[in-house]
């Protein structure tokens, strides 16, 4: 037989798209329109529906940026119509094919019911199915004018990203809205040809089931009147059954098809659109719940849920409908899906609390799974907190991006750092935006790493990332793959039965210790840091204002505590950890305004702070320690005095004069007290750091030394940073200012001062403080850079085969040599308040209050030593998808901790997170816990959630070894629970005879406990 492949393939593709496509719609008349343009921000439907309309014609212009213009759209369906399926075709002008980050509009009946929306694949809404003709059509389309922001492929810089800059010229040109006949044989006729070629290219050459089905489909056209598609179309299915009917092989792969629509909760465009995107895609979904009863969609984040709730009301109520019959899954029990590495260990186990607490509350179901598709890697703590959450599985898919290394597993245990494993997944046909097409199941089962082992993977199916959803096309293309020969088998199907099935399946699956790491986006640990500043203060307030409000409500009488002020506070931080505000990754928009929500969120935390230690009463001015370890250190008075005080863990002390260890001393540029001795050179440097302690030089070379790198990656601007950005760079050594600014028995401090670049300025002070090896760095930054990154780098005489860098609840080492690629992808990685470098005897750390990423390396001197140098990255300059990300001004504290173990960092970044806070109060309330026992400490303290009054707090391991203490509180303890993170009581603890709690734990281990109050 001659080989005439490409000329069927070629005779398909042309048929298909020209002819058969095309015949879709059979017949069509015009809607008269009319439209009005908001002025300014999104309107509600009843100001829309009151507004004054003018007539508007197909081809004109419409849509300014971030712009929306209401559309009224009256028609009628032609009697002759009568008996057909018809429905309305709007097309507002889409570019490209992606939903997300464009033109979208929701359709509403003139009583304001949404409907459904329209986007550049969903472009229909039904009208009548089918129609009696003379059915009269009328609707008000809410269209928003989103800009286009991935236009360049995001390789040019835009002002589009705000609409500050965006400018008012109308970005689209309304190209049709009409009323339609769906021709319903050729529609699937289009869908039959689609899956069958897609099959059949994605078969090998010389496999016989890809000739069968092209000489099927070349018979096939052969039968197609091009005179007639419609009346023809009949005839060609029915050629086509018999090589759409063959079932898949006995062995072949089975795809678990799971309904999923990615809604950033911000990223190209601002929070307020995505309120709308949530309404749009959600009755979306719900309309093609209506069509089809197989369908089953899973949804993530509950604040997605909480916005249609309180502003589409009849949306939600669809939606809830949708979860009784089983078609609509709630999934992954968060506020948000976080970022997986910056959130804090608290507001990790806050996103599962209030997460988990919505989908109970309002739909009565407890989510199973952590559904995390889009971020960009994941911590080692995950797998306890989810499982304290009451988790059973973890799903993402983002791994399968590393630049360098292949992930060696789709199904697998995960353990954590605790030890604790979850069952996880990552789906092999490596997007979370399926459409089931041929290449997506041949990717599918190519990529599937288990064979052999197991035969089952998942497929979340839906456009996404800025919403759209599955659609029919999407459902039928399904239905066809459900046992189709020479393809991977689809069952549409809850995520939690197939993390059932793959689980009794595959009980063995490997495991995979530590952090899901992301060889890509690492520059999400530093882009846009005042974003990420306001985070980790946010999240330390958070701690501060419970502690002291709990500590009133115990002792002040009168005092409520704050629990629905908290509650919003807490979800706004929540909000803020979207896996693209958080890292750094949106347009200017959304930074902005997360910068103001932060300012906000820290004016009300510290407001009820204060009135929480106000109402403790007033007459005796005492020091406030919201950290849990013991201080002693140097803290200013209102006037700026500096006086030494101890303060005890998570309680407080009358400021009174205490005996500091030994006076600091300043000469030169010599700072001294007695612990530590500190030598800043003329270049602003820190040209030696004894550790007189230890009578040892902590540094090999010049410290604090601030390196300025050229970072421009191949590709993603804000979220990359690619290798080669270490091979250019200029040292700031030419400081225009060292002076000595503080010269106090308490306190000696040096600045140093530092122009570079285009315009930019660097201040920083250097502090010794009596009682103190810790050497602080507070540094103020006016940016003006481009496609820069600034790195500051400590140097270390000590031999460290790893580092150890704070994570949630814990810490993880981190080998510092690069044997193999997997260690020398990790040249950037991500850490909280600390990282710690050591050899057997002596460590040294480096503490931050908001930096998160860094990098450890290692080199061998020519004196046989070893120098091991941890540099903090500072801050960035990227422009796109913000042409301004990071520019001016940046003020944050890291300091150098001589002699240090993990135990002196973990309390160090403690205090460096939590300062003490200076002010009156007559009463001096014991604390309320304090801990007796190394290696227990105290994360979080709190009245219970459901307002009984019962005092939760979370403790962990915080040293990476078994643990023993016991738990004392500042009130008459009636009983002590231990519970899950949502305070429900796991089992009993007990209580000794001194009132006492006694704690054993793991390495790592959470415990949080339920305590009962006499």
């Amino acid at each position: 037989m001659h080989d005439e492949s490409r000329r069927i393939e070629e005779r398909v593709q042309r048929l298909h798209d020209q002819r058969i496509k095309t015949a879709i719609y059979a017949a069509t008349v015009p809607f008269e329109v009319e439209a009005w343009q908001a002025p300014g921000e999104p309107v509600p439907f009843e100001e829309a529906a009151d507004a004054s309309y003018a007539p508007f014609a197909m081809g004109t212009p419409w849509g300014p940026p971030w712009g929306t213009t209401w559309f009224r759209m009256r028609g009628q369906v032609p009697k002759a119509w009568a008996g057909r399926r018809v429905e309305a075709v709007i097309d507002l002008g889409f570019v490209g094919d992606w939903p997300g980050n464009q033109a979208e509009a929701l359709v509403h009946l003139t009583d304001g019911t949404p409907l459904k929306a329209v986007n550049p694949l969903n472009q229909y809404v039904a009208i009548a199915n089918p129609a009696t003709g003379g059915e009269t059509v009328e609707y008000l389309v809410e269209a928003a004018s989103n800009p286009d922001i991935l236009a360049d492929n995001f390789s040019r810089t835009t002002p589009l990203g705000d609409i500050r800059t965006a400018g008012d010229k109308p970005l689209y040109t309304f190209r049709s809205a009409d009323i339609a006949i769906l021709d319903e044989e050729v529609w699937h006729l289009d869908l039959d040809v689609q899956v069958l070629r897609e099959l059949m290219l994605e078969l090998g050459e010389h496999d016989p089931r890809r000739h069968e089905i092209a000489h099927a489909l070349d018979r096939a056209m052969d039968l197609l009147d091009l005179d007639d598609v419609s009346g023809s179309a009949a005839v060609v299915r029915e050629a086509l059954k018999p090589v759409l009917s063959k079932p898949a092989h006995a062995s072949a792969h089975t795809v678990s098809g799971v309904g999923h629509a990615h809604i950033d909760s911000a990223w190209l465009w601002p929070i307020r659109e995505t309120k709308r995107k949530t309404s749009r895609t959600f009755s979306n979904v719900t309309s093609l719940a209506d069509e089809y009863d197989d369908f089953i969609f899973a949804c993530s984040q509950a604040q997605q849920y909480e916005w249609v709730r309180d502003h589409y009301p009849k949306v939600w109520s669809r939606i809830q409908e949708s979860v009784k019959k089983g078609q609509w899954a709630p999934v992954g029990g968060m506020w948000v899906e976080a970022d997986g590495n910056l959130p804090g260990g608290e507001a990790v186990a806050r996103q599962f609390i209030h997460g988990k607490r919505f989908f109970i509350e309002h739909f009565g179901i407890e989510t199973k799974g952590v559904w995390l598709p889009d971020s960009f890697g994941y911590n080692a703590a995950y797998p306890q907190l989810a499982k304290l959450a009451g988790n059973e599985w973890f799903l993402t898919q983002k791994i399968s991006w590393n630049q360098t290394n292949r992930f060696p597993h789709h199904t697998f245990w995960w353990e954590g750092i605790d030890g604790t494993r979850i069952f996880t997944h990552f789906p092999p046909v490596d997007t979370y935006n399926a459409r089931f097409s041929g290449e997506e199941m041949s990717r599918a089962v190519r990529n599937y790493q288990e064979k052999g082992g197991a035969s089952r993977s998942l497929a979340p199916f839906g456009w996404g990332d800025g919403g759209g959803g599955p659609t029919r096309e999407i459902m039928e293309r399904a239905r066809r793959l459900a046992d189709l020969e020479g393809s991977a088998k689809v069952v549409v199907e809850h995520p939690d039965e197939f993390f059932a099935k793959a689980r009794e399946e595959y009980p063995d699956a490997p495991v995979w210790v530590g952090e899901l790491y992301l060889e890509l986006h690492r520059a999400t640990y530093t882009s846009q840091a005042r974003t990420k500043q306001g985070n980790r203060r946010s999240e330390h307030l958070l701690r501060e204002a419970e502690l002291w409000a709990t500590t009133a409500a115990l002792h002040a009488p009168g005092y409520a505590y704050p629990h629905e002020k908290l509650d919003r506070l807490w979800k706004t931080v929540l909000l803020h950890q979207f896996h693209d505000i958080l890292p750094g990754s949106s347009i200017a928009w959304v930074h902005r305004e997360a910068e103001a929500e932060y300012a906000r969120v820290a004016r009300e935390l510290q407001a009820l702070t204060a009135e929480a230690v106000a109402a403790l009463g007033s007459g005796t001015t005492r020091v406030f320690n919201t950290s849990p370890y013991d201080r002693a250190e140097v803290v200013r008075t209102a006037d700026g005095a500096p006086v030494y005080v101890e303060v005890p863990a998570s309680g407080s002390a009358p400021l009174a004069d205490a005996e500091p260890p030994q006076p600091v001393t300043v000469s030169g540029r010599v700072l001294d007290n007695g612990l530590v001795r500190v030598e800043v050179a003329d270049d602003g440097t820190l040209a030696s750091v004894r550790d007189l302690r230890a009578d040892r030089e902590v540094l090999a070379d010049p410290g604090n030394l601030l390196r300025l790198h050229t970072d421009l990656p191949n590709y993603w601007d804000a979220w990359d940073i690619d290798k080669h950005y270490k091979n250019r760079y200029t040292d700031l050594l030419d400081a225009s200012s060292v002076s000595v600014v503080e010269q106090d028995p308490l306190i000696g401090a040096i600045r140093v001062e530092r122009d570079f670049g285009k315009g930019s300025k660097i201040t920083q002070t250097i502090t010794v403080r009596a009682g103190s090896p810790r050497i602080d760095i507070e540094t103020d930054i006016d940016w003006h850079e481009t496609e820069k990154i600034l790195k500051a780098a400590f140097p270390v005489d000590i031999r460290a085969p790893h580092s150890s860098a704070e994570i949630q609840f814990g810490h993880i080492q981190r080998p510092t040599h690069t044997n193999t690629s997997w260690e020398a992808a990790r040249f950037e990685v991500s850490g909280h308040r600390w990282v710690h470098i050591g050899e057997p005897g002596y460590g040294v750390a480096v503490i931050n209050d908001s930096t998160y990423g860094h990098d450890v390396s290692r080199t061998v001197r020519e004196d046989g030593g070893t120098t091991t140098t941890v540099r903090l990255s500072l801050v960035r300059a990227p422009r796109i998808p913000d042409p301004e990300a990071d520019q001016g001004r940046h003020r944050f504290t890291y300091a150098l901790l001589p002699g240090a173990t993990i135990e002196d960092a973990v309390a160090e970044g403690y205090a460096l997170n939590l300062p003490l806070r200076v002010a009156d109060a007559a009463g001096a309330p014991a604390p309320v816990v304090s801990v007796e026992g190394e290696g227990v400490t105290v994360e979080a303290v709190k009245l219970a959630d459901d307002a009984s009054g019962d005092v939760v707090v979370r403790l962990y391991e915080s040293r990476g070894g078994r643990a023993q203490g016991v738990l004392r509180t500042g009130f008459p303890l009636a009983g002590a629970q231990i519970t899950d993170l949502l305070e429900r009581p796991l089992q009993e603890a007990s209580v000794d005879g001194d009132g006492g709690v006694p704690v054993t734990l793991r390495p790592f281990q959470i415990l949080t406990l339920r305590l009962r109050r006499s």
